[in-house]
């Protein structure tokens, strides 16, 4: 109970709104506090019977009727009070006369109409309550849309204090934006011959490729002002907000000239235009993206303006933003070779203090695919591990350990309890998968194998390539499927049973046959390419499913049969894998290679 006592006095301390609130709040407890007084004080009303027999004892000398009420209020020759209500459809003349009151005691009274005083203070409280209510309503509706009164939708940073030095594994990216650079320090060099920079540079890459952090660099190198802000800053469910933010930022980017605008997830806010109209959403989606299209063309180059954008979904971007004139400079920043992941783990581990044992290069080759994110969190997970383990510096046991917990997932489950039969069964498993790989030409080299647990899996084989490819050509394809069946044929073959420790082997080596069938055009069933979409729905008929299908199934069946051949033929070797991970549950390639 403290702590939200605490927490509340903080709100209305610290934040923005927080006076706001409590001036309102106050107002509404004061106003419901008084009318609750009130109500309390307010004496019972006496029947009206009461109020016929106290006229014709003539006790009573004057009689107030509150005006738009049905209450009397009575008062008697002793100065006292008593308040009565009345029925409206009758006069009060009529109601007496009922009650057995004469007409000339009547007449001996003073009767008059008069305005309450409750009811002028009850309109006040009301007025209050209203505007307080008002005020209410008002603050949310900005809050739901997004805070637009005085709330900036970007950030006005200062120069970053990154440069070009921080950026690795995107030299040729790096060096198709430096003229943008040159540009920003000194535009009238470009002026003198005539050339006109770019309006627009669209960053395309996967997450984690590092388009924020090249964006960031550019205006830490050209030493100006970078307006950052997202996509979904713009996007509101009001129309005309979105617009307005994006003309307030090219207002404010025009005035810190020469400086960068950078808008990450641009696709939030520049997808395809809406046709045939559309609800307030799309409506307002339409209408932000023209107010862009419209500023990226009001500016001349000679303002020293430069914008940026990051995505990873350039087919959803409209035609008319992506077009020359507008993004005139489309960049893409692929995954990093080995060469550039050395670069990026060199990058990240200047400030760390690595062993003796540590190689970035053997480091680089086992991790390919991944990007710099990937490799910063690795770097960051082996810090973690070496402290964790009590040591000073970072050994290649705590790569190896970060790598092998960011391909596969989870940490080592040692101490986990696996039946004797469960535990032979994944080795067997295990063993079928590296021997296949092994024996199968154009299968990348076994790198690890290992029956401890990790994460939802019992065990796993690491094969990694021994260099960077560009191209999948069809044989690595098929080669990839037949090491994927060696763990299936292993357990029929020496369990004499099958268990569900295959399914996602099963899972990727069918994705493998659809994409080798349905988009590549390396199968039996011809050369035409066809959508997921497509299969199953008007546009392929029943004989195309049968067809595709039946290509998926040869090449998964001409997999698992190659395989079993493998495994019929090296069942020694199989057994030998087997009992090594049984004794030792992890062998590395040297170890492997030793016993095949």
């Amino acid at each position: 109970m403290k702590q939200s006592v605490n927490q509340l006095l903080n709100f209305f301390k610290n934040h923005k709104y927080g006076k706001p609130s409590l001036i309102l709040l106050i107002i509404g407890l004061v106003a419901v506090g008084t009318m609750s007084i009130r109500s309390m004080m307010q004496e019972e009303p006496i029947a009206l019977s009461n109020v016929a027999a106290a006229i014709s004892a003539g006790r009573v000398v004057r009689i107030e009727e509150l005006q738009g009420s049905d209450t009397l209020i009575i008062h008697y020759k002793d100065g006292t009070e008593d308040t009565t209500r009345r029925d409206q459809s009758t006069s009060f003349l009529e109601q007496m006369q009922f009650l057995g009151v004469s007409k000339s005691q009547m007449a001996k009274l003073e009767y008059e109409v008069v305005q309450s005083k409750m009811a002028a203070s009850d309109k006040i409280i009301s007025t209050v309550i209203s505007i307080a209510m008002l005020g209410m309503m008002g603050f949310a509706v900005t809050r739901m849309g997004g805070g637009i009164i005085g709330r900036k939708k970007f950030v006005e940073g200062a120069i970053p204090n990154l440069s070009f030095n921080d950026v690795a594994g995107m030299d040729e990216n790096r060096e198709e934006l430096v003229d943008i650079v040159a540009f920003l320090k000194n535009n009238q060099l470009y002026e003198r011959i005539g050339a006109r920079m770019p309006h627009g540079v669209l960053l395309a890459g996967d997450p984690g490729t590092g388009k924020t952090l090249l964006a960031k660099a550019i205006a830490g190198e050209a030493g100006v002002p970078f307006f950052s802000t997202s996509g979904s800053e713009f996007v509101e469910m009001f129309v005309g907000m979105g617009a307005s933010r994006v003309r307030s930022l090219f207002k404010k980017a025009r005035a810190k000239a020469p400086c960068i605008i950078f808008i990450d997830e641009i696709d939030a806010v520049g997808r395809k235009r809406h046709g045939g109209g559309g609800g307030g959403g799309e409506m307002e989606q339409d209408q932000t993206l023209n107010q862009l299209l419209v500023e990226m063309d009001g500016f001349a180059a000679t303002d020293g303006v430069v914008v940026l954008a990051a995505t990873n979904r350039v087919d959803v971007l409209d035609p008319a933003l992506i077009r020359a004139g507008r993004f005139d400079r489309h960049v893409t920043i692929s995954r990093p070779d080995v060469k550039g992941r050395v670069s990026i783990l060199e990058v990240h581990v200047k400030d760390r203090k690595l062993a003796a044992d540590v190689n970035l290069m053997d480091i680089a080759k086992s991790t390919p695919g991944l990007v710099g994110a990937d490799l910063a969190n690795i770097v960051n997970e082996a810090a973690i591990i070496a402290v964790r383990g009590g040591n000073e510096v970072i050994s290649v046991l705590d790569f190896q350990e970060a790598v092998e917990k960011s391909l596969i997932g989870g940490v080592q489950q040692k101490s986990r309890i696996i039946s004797e039969s469960e535990r032979r069964t994944i080795a067997y498993h295990e063993a079928g998968h590296a021997v296949v790989m092994h024996a199968t030409p154009h299968s990348d080299p076994v790198y690890k194998i290992t029956i401890i647990p990790r994460g939802q899996s019992g065990g796993f084989t690491m094969a990694l390539p021994e260099q960077d490819s560009i191209l999948m050509f069809r044989n690595q394809i098929m080669a990839r499927i037949i090491g994927l069946m060696g763990g299936r044929v292993a357990e029929e073959i020496f369990c004499h049973d099958i268990t569900s420790g295959a399914s996602n082997d099963l899972q990727v080596a069918t994705q493998l046959a659809e994409d080798m069938v349905m988009r590549l055009g390396m199968s039996i069933s011809g050369l035409r390419v066809f959508q997921r979409h497509e299969v199953g729905g008007s546009q392929a008929g029943q004989k195309t499913f049968e067809a595709l299908d039946k290509a998926i199934n040869e090449i998964l069946d001409e997999g698992y049969q190659e395989a079993k051949r493998i495994v019929t033929e090296k069942r020694d070797a199989v057994e030998r894998v087997t009992q090594a991970l049984l004794a030792q549950e992890t062998l590395s390639r040297e170890e492997f290679v030793a016993l095949m």
